[in-house]
């Protein structure tokens, strides 16, 4: 049964955990396709994708077009039985689609139908979810939209982070796919239409999306900025400086609430030894961890023992 050809399709630490299962558990990886090398960071330094990594780890051939869509004589050169794709980044062409005998099969991080599309983990938490999950899914044409095959569930920390969440979807991503591959293999697995009227996306954040609205309630404000957390980051201004924010919670205290009713959201109402009380629109949010403009990003604690630019009264904007 793991004597089939696989080509494997991913870029991020998504793909990651789901190669690595692949491998521990005896399946015949014939090439990794990822994303190109990219530069990163101040000092453009040249990075490759983690999947590459692990192949070049394990003696795998990896493949790096830049479109795929322009690019893929070496995968019908390879012939694989099954190709099995995990946040590769782009849009599959149709002639790889057709290409296995076994199909192509996809490792999404969401009950599909909601959240299609390249964030669903980072969406799934900042509108309030209370579960998520992975979805094995043939690849169709349209993004998303294949049959189901499989899928797992898993709840959602009140507190818990993309980063945190994204990490754990990857090993139970990486877990159903080995739970569904026997019967991908004969034929015998599941599949199940998506129902259309239960469609909802999740599209690349915008820059817009990122900008904190302190006009909101506390528990909004604190699904996104942990839904953001840590990528690519909520952020307010404060003097005309960006502040992103990455930790805080929800200060559930009427007496709050009312004292400070009269203020203006985003104004800072108090500075504690540790925190800083921000004024949304049904209370107070607390702000533990963030990052200044130039700065590294720190607990409000730290900062709080040096220099001090915030004042009560004062607004973020």
């Amino acid at each position: 049964m793991k004597n089939l050809k696989i080509v494997f399709m991913g870029t991020a630490t998504f793909s990651q955990a789901v190669l690595e299962k692949l491998i521990a558990e005896g399946y015949d990886i014939a090439m990794v396709v990822s994303q190109p090398d990219r530069m990163v960071g101040r000092k453009k330094q040249i990075k490759m994708p983690e999947v590459k990594e692990v192949a070049l780890k394990h003696q795998i051939p990896v493949f790096q077009p830049q479109k795929i869509r322009d690019d893929y004589q070496p995968i019908i050169d390879v012939q694989p039985d099954l190709i099995i794709t995990a946040a590769y980044g782009q849009m599959i062409p149709q002639a790889i689609l057709d290409l296995p005998r076994l199909g192509c099969i996809n490792v999404h991080a969401s009950l599909l139908p909601k959240y299609r599309g390249g964030a669903p983990v980072h969406y799934a938490i900042m509108n309030g979810e209370e579960k998520t999950g992975v979805t094995i899914m043939y690849m169709v044409k349209k993004m998303d939209a294949g049959h189901i095959i499989y899928q797992k569930e898993t709840a959602i920390g009140e507190n818990e982070t993309v980063g945190e969440l994204y990490d754990r979807l990857s090993v139970i991503g990486a877990q159903a796919l080995i739970e569904a591959l026997p019967d991908i293999i004969n034929g015998t697995n599941a599949s199940i239409e998506q129902d259309e009227t239960q469609v909802t996306y999740a599209p690349v954040i915008t820059r817009e999306q990122e900008k904190i609205n302190f006009d909101r309630p506390a528990k909004d404000v604190h699904n996104q900025i942990r839904g953001l957390n840590p990528w690519p980051g909520a952020y307010t201004t404060y003097q005309g400086k960006t502040v992103k924010i990455f930790g805080g919670f929800v200060h559930d205290c009427e007496n709050a609430r009312t004292h400070h009713a009269h203020q203006a959201p985003g104004t800072i109402v108090k500075i504690f030894k540790d925190a800083i009380g921000v004024k949304v629109a049904d209370g107070v949010y607390i702000i533990t961890e963030f990052q200044l403009e130039g700065k590294r990003k720190m607990l409000v604690k730290d900062y709080l023992h040096g220099h001090n630019i915030f004042t009560v009264d004062s607004r973020f904007e």
